[in-house]
C-alpha cells in the first residue's frame, strides 16, 4: 500500500474542502499511477471529485461512518478492518491511499511509499498531511527536478517508510 498526495511547503493539502492546487501534469501522473488499481478515500474526498462520483477505471474503497451510505461504483467501508478485508480481495492490484487527511493518518502506518507532489508555495490551508520530514520512520529516497506549470513550481518526491522497505 502506498499513498499519493500533493502538498504545499507546510504539508497543506486542502482548504474549505477543495484541493490547494490543480496541476495538469500532476493530475495526469495521478491518473496514470492509479488507473486500474485500488484507491482508498474518505467520503468528503469523494465529494470533491467531478459530480461527486467514484474515479473511473479503479476500485474505489470509500470510508464512511454512515452505515446506510451506498455509493454506486464504489465499495463503502465503515472501519479500518473492512478496508483491509476489501483490499485483500484484489491481490493483483496496487493500493493507493488518496485522502483526505484523516484517511491518510489512519493508513499511513500501512504504507511503504508516499508519492508527494511538493508545490513550492505557502498556501492557505485548513487540512494537512503529516510532515514526513519530521517523522523518524520516513525518509525521502527520491527527489525529481523542479517543474513549472502556470507559474507554480513543483517537484515529485518519493518517501519510504524505513521499517517497511
Amino acid at each position: 500500500m502506498d499513498a499519493i498526495v500533493a502538498v504545499d511547503l507546510d504539508w497543506g493539502i486542502g482548504y474549505q474542502n477543495e484541493l490547494l492546487f490543480r496541476i495538469k501534469a500532476d493530475l495526469k501522473r495521478f491518473k496514470d499511477m492509479t488507473q486500474g488499481q485500488v484507491v482508498i478515500l474518505g467520503r468528503k474526498t469523494l465529494q470533491t471529485f467531478p459530480g461527486g462520483r467514484p474515479l473511473p477505471a479503479r476500485v474505489n474503497l470509500v470510508v464512511s461512518r454512515n452505515p446506510s451510505l451506498v455509493i454506486e461504483g464504489a465499495t463503502v467501508c465503515h472501519s479500518r478492518a473492512e478496508v483491509l478485508t476489501a483490499v485483500a480481495l484484489y491481490p493483483d492490484k496496487h493500493v493507493y491511499v488518496i485522502g483526505g487527511s484523516s484517511i491518510y493518518r489512519e493508513f499511513l502506518p500501512d504504507c511503504q511509499h508516499v508519492y508527494v507532489t511538493r508545490v513550492q508555495r505557502h498556501q492557505q490551508a485548513d487540512t494537512f498531511f503529516p510532515d514526513l520530514d519530521a517523522l523518524p520512520d520516513w525518509r525521502c529516497v527520491r527527489s525529481e527536478p523542479v517543474q513549472e506549470e502556470n507559474g507554480l513550481l513543483f517537484n515529485y518526491l518519493i518517501y519510504e517508510q524505513a521499517h517497511r522497505s
